[in-house]
């Protein structure tokens, strides 16, 4: 009995606690390394997510498109305006950009609106889109005398940017004296278009290490007046 070759029982339980231990160890570690993992992911995304919805805001505005709608007000005889609404927190356009299919889809009229952020925290930008169908469909919009419809959000808005502490729209008018400079406005009355668009965005909690949102200012390419006619020569 005595040549015989075994473990004792206290060996057998330091070797199992040694075991848990390092079992312990490497849990710790990969949890740790999960969560450093998706931390980062997340801060990509949002970073992604910002990036994108600036370039989208942007290619919207720049694919605006000079419409002429016939507008019914109730009883009224129709009436054509420029169909372009521009406040400081709402803005109507046409536009050629669609966010589902690009630059190749069909013309959509845009809501560009501010609403209440989440649990009433800071504001955040959404977008409607709504096929455009022409100058009576687009006079839908409107109630005559360059007054518009409000706008709503619903399920199919698109939010482009969330958790801001304000956002606000201005517009760039043409000087009515060759010799001035342009003039930025807070609201758009005159039935032209404006030269460009701006969108001022701030964010609710600022954090050096995520994108922020920055002013998006977009020009209007407009190249002639939609009721000009060409001739034939």
């Amino acid at each position: 009995m005595k040549n015989q070759k075994g473990i004792t029982l206290m060996e057998v339980l330091i070797a199992v606690t040694l075991l848990s231990l390092l079992s312990v160890g490497m849990f710790l570690a990969m949890r740790i390394g999960l969560n450093s993992y998706l931390k980062a992911d997340t801060k990509l995304m949002d970073n992604r997510r910002v990036a994108g919805a600036q370039r989208i805001l942007e290619d919207e505005l720049e694919g605006f498109v000079p419409v002429i709608a016939v507008c019914n007000a109730g009883g009224t005889p129709p009436q054509k305006i420029t169909f372009f609404q521009g406040q400081p927190q709402v803005m109507r356009l046409v536009s050629s950009f669609s966010l589902q299919q690009g630059w190749r889809g069909q013309p959509q009229v845009l809501e560009i609106f501010v609403i209440a952020g989440e649990n009433g925290r800071g504001v955040r930008l959404v977008v409607n889109e709504n096929l455009y169908t022409g100058p009576l469909g687009a006079g839908k919009f409107c109630m005559g005398n360059r007054q518009f419809l409000d706008v709503e959000s619903s399920p199919r808005s698109f939010v482009l940017a969330d958790k801001l502490a304000y956002c606000r729209f201005s517009y760039l008018a043409a000087p009515t004296n060759a010799n001035d400079p342009p003039v930025w406005k807070t609201a758009w009355t005159t039935p032209t278009w404006p030269i460009a668009v701006r969108v001022e965005m701030g964010p609710l909690e600022a954090d050096s290490s995520r994108i922020q949102p920055i002013t998006v200012t977009a020009p209007i390419h407009l190249h002639r007046n939609p009721e000009i006619q060409y001739g034939d020569f």
